[in-house]
């Protein structure tokens, strides 16, 4: 049976504590309990101050970024340009957009006075976040 279609009121959207990093939360905006047959989609927030730690995903993430700016961090990349930032590290703002693949080792830091936001798009199935020392 084909998928049908789903609104969800932004007000309706609960948000939770990700287990992984204090000041990260979770709002599951659309998955397969709506009938969404391949994707979910969710949006998270970072807290002026926050960091998650090092970690993979089991499954590839596509983010795209609402509000805030923040620091991600991806193993095996160059890194941007602004001196404050160590290897691998890239400032993102709004607008951009990113792709990290299953079982890249990344990490997020908010080291602005804002809250930062952004979606993430991944295939339905478990995302199971592994920490890496």
């Amino acid at each position: 049976m084909p998928a049908q279609p789903v609104i969800h009121d932004r007000e309706a959207v609960e948000y939770e504590a990700v287990d992984a990093a204090d000041g990260l939360e979770k709002g599951v905006l659309i998955d397969e309990t709506d009938g969404a047959p391949t994707f979910a989609l969710r949006r998270f927030t970072l807290d002026p101050g926050a960091s998650v730690p090092r970690h993979t995903n089991e499954v590839e993430h596509v983010q795209y970024v609402l509000a805030g700016e923040y620091v991600v961090g991806i193993e095996g990349t160059e890194g941007g340009t602004d001196e404050d930032l160590a290897a691998g590290e890239h400032r993102i703002r709004p607008g951009d957009g990113l792709l990290i693949p299953a079982g890249t080792v990344h990490w997020y830091r908010n080291d602005g006075d804002a809250t930062a936001a952004f979606l993430c798009g991944v295939p339905n199935g478990d995302d199971a976040i592994e920490l890496v020392e």
